[in-house]
């Protein structure tokens, strides 16, 4: 059984009424968007959190920025979870969580940065759980609905940030392209040395620059690799 609760140095996240627990890549996403909101020099002072789940990368963002941050949650329960797990930490009034579906809510403002680790397994094979189902998968929010979303409530010199499978990158980097939004950065991830790449971690923009293309290892010689080290010592507790 999965803990019921994941503790970082700074804040402690609840997941036991989330479909989907606090993971690796979605930390290394966590704490790859932080840097690089002061790395690519954004000036963020609104941030979008779609589909936040337990609150996780909003509570990482928090640490790292000022930013007012809105967490959209269509469940309702993690929505309740995220709410709490905001209330327990020194950033709590810069978190706000909305528990409301992201294609019909009216947030009112247009955001600086948008963040999102969707549901992507769209035409896997589904489990029996029909709350992990609609964290999961994206028979709730397709990607082009969730780009026509982004589209709507980015600023017009705005950059989003996306979590997705390595073998669906290309197919929504080509999808992005007919919104008008091209990836300024591509961080391509594996587990270890051996394995194939598992996770990409995409920057877009509308400026339509060249690429920056990066590659990372989570684990090297049966620990935590250098980069990934580096990235997560300020959130993880035993690095």
């Amino acid at each position: 059984m999965s803990n019921t609760y994941f503790r970082f140095k700074q804040f402690t996240v609840h997941q036991e009424e989330c479909a989907m627990k606090v993971c690796t890549d979605a930390c290394l996403f966590g704490a790859w968007v932080a840097e690089g909101i002061t790395k690519w020099g954004l000036p963020v002072n609104h941030i979008l959190d779609i589909g936040t789940g337990t609150g996780l990368l909003s509570l990482m963002l928090a640490q790292k920025t000022q930013a007012r941050i809105d967490a959209v949650e269509l469940d309702e329960k993690a929505a309740a979870q995220a709410g709490d797990n905001f209330e327990d930490t020194e950033w709590k009034n810069q978190l706000q969580v909305i528990q409301a579906d992201i294609r019909t809510v009216h947030l009112g403002r247009k955001y600086n940065f948008i963040l999102s680790n969707p549901p992507f397994f769209e035409n896997d094979l589904k489990s029996e759980n029909e709350q992990r189902n609609l964290a999961l998968h994206s028979k709730e929010l397709s990607f082009p609905e969730l780009l026509n979303m982004i589209k709507n409530l980015l600023n017009e010199n705005g950059k989003f940030a996306l979590l997705l499978p390595a073998h669906r990158k290309d197919g929504f980097i080509q999808l992005a392209n007919e919104q008008g939004f091209y990836p300024e950065e591509i961080l391509m991830v594996k587990q270890t040395p051996v394995h194939a790449f598992f996770r990409a971690m995409v920057l877009f923009s509308g400026t339509g620059l060249a690429t920056r293309y990066q590659e990372m290892v989570i684990r090297e010689n049966d620990q935590y690799s250098n980069e990934f080290t580096q990235l997560l010592q300020e959130y993880y507790l035993h690095l």
